[in-house]
């Protein structure tokens, strides 16, 4: 069964891959624009818990973001009790795949790559909303499996990775997994993936297990962390990451909504502004006492406080648990915060490879030029009844 699972997986990947749909009609004065300006990217990325959507354009640094779209749609929704996506959530999803389409036709995307993970790789009917999505909304999805994940939201935050850190561990918690990823950097300071685990746990499958409404029980809370420390441990143990960590080798960095709410509650903000959270660095013991404040409280207490959403209200007990246990296998003073990650990495990988691409091109059309050049002056000399020299 699992087998069937990842050749399903590698099959839709390679297919959506090969044959991106971007039927986006321009007219010829947009195109004839869009000819002298460069590509336009746009990208999707579908989790268990949020549909999110960049569009951005190259620039000197990377890129520039010129739209940007979020919805919390809960796709995952009961996929642990029905092992379906279920009716609402295809619904709610495809609403919001429609605005995302929309936005793009509008900025004249000419590159796109929409990618779903963990609920489409869990679901039995992933197939079917596929299908469902291909018709209504007329794009195809890119069902990646953990480790495409995993390499995406390095590529994402790696902007953010210290070099003078010889090893990082970057953690991404989700809705349905956390992805964690040990990195390191080699004598040309090129980043490298060592290894990496998906625990299929995340904020919207432990918190529908364990409640969102009333105050988490301390054994209980616990008892989240033990789930996911069973994953972490036996990861530690393979790579004794510990003995980096004594030595100070190790940079400790989070990209999540757990971690970016956690910062801008520790920042005091009424409002939440990306400008200081994103790259901040926040000492760890503040982020556990966060934590161990909001686990005794229940939904309305959380709600009422200033800087936090209905959703992270409901979700947020379950991403400190995962943060916390982290923290404990990994007891290193400071995090680095990431409100960046698959999206951005997404982008990376497809300006990198139409970099190459254009790479590729103007060595054609050098090598074209050139052999139009001698043929030329060849015929010249021909006719001029002068010597070719070979």
């Amino acid at each position: 069964m699992q087998e069937n699972t990842k050749q399903k997986n590698r099959k839709n990947s390679d297919k959506a891959k090969q044959t991106p749909r971007q039927n986006f009609t321009r007219n010829n004065n947009q195109k004839n624009t869009q000819k002298n300006k460069g590509h336009v990217y746009g990208v999707i990325d579908l989790g268990t818990n949020n549909c999110r959507l960049l569009v951005a354009v190259p620039s000197a640094h990377g890129f520039r973001v010129i739209d940007a779209f979020s919805r919390i749609v809960r796709l995952g929704e009961g996929l642990n009790r029905d092992k379906n996506i279920s009716e609402p959530a295809i619904e709610r999803t495809i609403s919001a795949l429609k605005i995302c389409v929309d936005k793009m036709k509008r900025r004249g995307v000419t590159r796109m790559w929409n990618v779903a993970t963990q609920a489409c790789r869990e679901a039995e009917n992933c197939d079917d909303f596929v299908k469902a999505v291909e018709q209504h909304v007329d794009i195809k999805l890119d069902i990646i499996d953990a480790k495409e994940e995993a390499r995406l939201a390095v590529m994402g935050c790696r902007a953010l990775l210290d070099c003078n850190y010889n090893r990082s561990i970057v953690f991404d918690i989700g809705g349905g997994s956390t992805e964690i990823i040990w990195v390191q950097y080699d004598e040309k300071r090129k980043l490298d993936i060592i290894d990496w685990i998906s625990i299929p746990l995340g904020v919207v499958n432990l918190s529908e297990e364990y409640g969102t409404k009333e105050a988490l029980s301390t054994a209980h809370y616990q008892e989240m962390k033990n789930r996911i420390k069973e994953y972490i441990l036996p990861f530690e143990e393979k790579h004794n990451i510990k003995a980096s960590i004594d030595q100070n080798k190790v940079q400790l960095m989070g990209a999540s909504g757990t971690v970016t709410t956690l910062t801008s509650m520790h920042l005091n903000q009424a409002v939440y502004d990306r400008t200081e959270v994103d790259g901040a660095w926040i000492k760890s013991i503040n982020l556990v006492n966060l934590c161990n404040d909001l686990s005794k409280m229940d939904y309305k207490e959380r709600l009422a406080l200033n800087n936090i959403g209905n959703d992270r209200a409901e979700l947020v007990v379950a991403g400190c648990a995962i943060l916390d246990a982290i923290i404990e296998v990994w007891p290193i003073d400071n995090v680095r915060v990431a409100d960046r990650g698959i999206r951005e990495g997404m982008l990376h990988d497809l300006m990198e490879k139409q970099r190459h691409i254009n790479k590729s091109n103007r060595r054609k059309r050098s090598r074209q030029k050139y052999y139009a050049n001698k043929k030329a002056q060849k015929k010249s000399n021909a006719e001029n009844g002068t010597p070719i020299n070979s």
